[in-house]
């Protein structure tokens, strides 16, 4: 991953007075894959259609592949961008066989260069015998493959993905997902997808910006990005969270759990639990009580309510049967530490739940 596939340089959008992507700045190297996740108004699928070229951007500059596609003033138009697309709809042509949908992006080769071209990807795609199938023959899952190929068979410089599986079943969207993941680590394709999904977003990509309120909050790998969250947004989002206080001590911190290192740097912070991170045993004397239970198959996530009041979360296998009620003494799991990040909650009274700016 040492060129550059895309890079977005201070882009912004808005609409009337309301700024849907403010002052974004990100590159996607050769082969990457890119999860854009946030949540449903943060401004994310608006990012993706810039660089489509479905919208243009107010400022700032769009290049893929080392060309200059949106400046602010000069727009390259979609279809001379080299990309390909694919959406949550599929977009399929329902009057075109499945074999014709794909060859749609071909029409300038050789009937013979067009239709290898055409088997070929949907071998990789495990369509090979589809191709005299028209889309409403196909199942969610089918079309969404046949999209992936048509996208796909132009040899795009990018892919561009907006919520492709969000119209699939659980079981399903979880083996399509790793099946396009697969194909386009195989073929260097880079890619950027975006999703709402945290799951989805660790799962998929290289890397994962999450976004709020028009801005990148967080850009780092997955394993950065879900267990060293810089906000108390972005840890709450990325996954199941709990937040607690923290006293200094000298020259270190201590929250009700155990200490923890605090870096440096401005603004109010706490310290983030997750459910993974604590585990209890009954005590009779404990400092906390169960208040709470659910049963997520593997595992039981109890609620504790600690001396103090504050509430974590604790994920124990489900072998571990525990009574609302019983007292016990929480603490974290071995070689766990919390981590705190900037209470941006408290300390400029965002409410870091919402976003209001279009999607």
């Amino acid at each position: 991953m040492t060129g550059s596939a895309l890079a977005i340089d201070h882009v912004t959008k808005a609409f009337g007075a309301t700024v849907a992507v403010d002052d974004v700045e990100v590159t996607l190297a050769d082969a990457e894959l890119l999860a854009l996740v946030g949540p449903s108004g943060c401004g994310k699928s608006t990012l993706l259609r810039l660089v489509a070229g479905l919208l243009a951007a107010d400022r700032g500059t769009i290049r893929i592949g080392g060309t200059t596609v949106d400046d602010g003033t000069r727009v390259v138009d979609p279809e001379r961008r080299h990309i390909g697309l694919v959406f949550q709809e599929h977009a399929l042509f329902p009057h075109l066989t499945v074999a014709q949908n794909v060859a749609f992006g071909l029409r300038s080769l050789g009937r013979s260069e067009r239709d290898g071209r055409c088997s070929h990807w949907l071998d990789l795609v495990g369509l090979g015998s589809y191709g005299r199938r028209y889309p409403h023959e196909l199942s969610g899952g089918e079309r969404q493959r046949v999209a992936l190929a048509r996208a796909l068979a132009p040899a795009p410089r990018l892919m561009l993905l907006d919520e492709p599986f969000a119209s699939l079943d659980p079981n399903l969207r979880a083996q399509i997902r790793g099946d396009v993941v697969e194909l386009l680590r195989a073929t260097g394709t880079p890619a950027v997808f975006v999703t709402h999904d945290q799951v989805e977003a660790l799962a998929t990509g290289d890397r994962v910006a999450v976004m709020r309120a028009g801005r990148i909050e967080q850009l780092g790998d997955p394993t950065e990005v879900f267990h060293r969250p810089r906000t108390r947004f972005v840890a709450g989002f990325m996954g199941d969270a709990s937040f607690l206080p923290i006293a200094r001590d000298g020259g270190g911190a201590m929250t009700e759990l155990g200490p923890l290192d605090v870096p440096d740097g401005n603004g109010e912070r706490v310290a983030v639990a997750r459910p993974d991170d604590v585990t209890f045993e009954p005590a009779d004397a404990g400092t906390a009580e169960i208040v709470g239970a659910e049963f997520r198959g593997p595992v039981r996530v109890y609620t504790l309510r600690l001396a103090s009041g504050a509430i974590v979360h604790s994920a124990r296998s489900h072998l571990v049967r525990a009574e609302l009620g019983t007292r016990v003494d929480a603490a974290l799991v071995a070689g766990h530490r919390l981590v705190a990040v900037v209470d941006e909650h408290t300390a400029t009274g965002l409410d870091f739940d919402t976003c209001s700016d279009p999607d």
